[in-house]
């Protein structure tokens, strides 16, 4: 039975996830939770999803994630710095992070619909920038289906994972 949340872009990450081995995570600001429930809800998550942060005080973000003070945090530059903290933080092979303005109205200078979507790998990282419209319920929405899709996409360069982190090995 397919979970409520699952699209073609949840069915195509929890593949790759589970046959590659990958472990996968996520950090929000913008989306409050929704990406990890979204990403909660693919078949078999308890054996790839190690988790996310939601992370709206600028201080968390800076402490547990490693934001460079003063970075905006509507940028591309606070998006894959969110993503590569997560990813460190989880130990995960691939993560996305949301920020941006969801709206109503604009935020520090950005229009309602301004997001950022980070992603890491242990080998990149980088963003993608969304001008998202609509009420803030739609952007959320669509913020959480682009990330989404954007780690489905990321999950297919990966291969598997080797041995587990702190699985031992070392005397």
């Amino acid at each position: 039975m397919t979970a409520p949340n699952e699209t073609p872009e949840l069915e195509r990450l929890s593949e790759l996830a589970r046959t590659r081995g990958l472990r996968v995570s996520v950090a929000e600001s913008l989306t409050s939770g929704r990406l990890a429930n979204t990403i909660g809800a693919g078949e078999s998550a308890s054996d790839w999803f190690a988790g996310g942060i939601v992370a709206y005080f600028t201080e968390v973000k800076e402490r547990v994630l490693g934001l460079t003070p003063g970075t905006d945090p509507t940028s591309a530059a606070c998006a894959e710095q969110l993503a590569t903290g997560a990813l460190r933080l989880f130990e995960a092979d691939i993560c996305v992070s949301t920020t941006g303005v969801g709206g109503p109205g604009p935020e520090g200078g950005h229009p309602a619909g301004t997001v950022y979507l980070g992603w890491a790998t242990a080998e990149d990282s980088g963003h993608r920038r969304l001008a998202l419209t609509g009420d803030p319920d739609e952007v959320l929405s669509a913020s959480v289906d682009a990330a989404v899709r954007l780690l489905a996409f990321h999950a297919e360069s990966l291969h598997p994972a080797g041995p587990r982190r702190g699985s031992g090995g070392e005397d």
